[in-house]
């Protein structure tokens, strides 16, 4: 079986004619694609907080790098409990990333330049951070896609199983 692609257009259309083992294909497809954006837009996040940071330590008269160093735990973890969509990963690594999905982050906020946010000038500052804001958004948006499509794929599963259209068992005997 060809590996769906999770971005088609008619990826939900005709589920209820679908065979079970290509409703889960698309559905692990999605779910991939999911992880994928979700490690990448952690990882703007990440790049957006080290850029507001300079920009905060700016305003307050207190950039340098050893300030900013010394903030960065402070900076990165300010989203490790926000609030989401309910979904639980699947997997703790998101496996091979789009590399174009890495290229649009770099395109936004190259690496060298927020390894080094004290060497940027004010403007290059805001330019990058409205940047990495409209990249996240997109990546954010992104993945609502794709929990719309997970959601619409498992409840087909789980019709099927209500309907008994699809047999427990069969789960069991694989």
């Amino acid at each position: 079986m060809a590996q769906p692609d999770a971005l088609a257009a008619d990826l939900l259309d005709g589920l209820p004619g679908l065979p079970m083992e290509e409703v889960r294909a698309r559905r692990a497809a999605c779910q991939r694609l999911e992880t994928q954006l979700s490690y990448v837009r952690r990882l703007a996040q990440g790049r957006l907080d080290i850029v507001a940071a300079e920009i905060a330590n700016r305003r307050l008269g207190t950039s340098d790098d050893r300030t900013l160093v010394q903030q960065l735990t402070e900076a990165l973890a300010d989203r490790i409990t926000s609030p989401g969509s309910g979904h639980l990963p699947l997997g703790l690594t998101p496996g091979e990333v789009d590399e174009e999905l890495l290229a649009g982050l770099d395109r936004a906020a190259p690496p060298s330049l927020v390894s080094a946010p004290a060497a940027m000038g004010d403007d290059d500052l805001r330019r990058v951070a409205t940047a990495l804001a409209a990249f996240e958004r997109q990546v954010s948006d992104r993945r609502r896609v794709m929990f719309d499509r997970i959601d619409a794929l498992q409840e087909e599963v789980v019709r099927r199983y209500r309907s008994g259209e699809a047999d427990v068992d069969s789960l069991l005997n694989r």
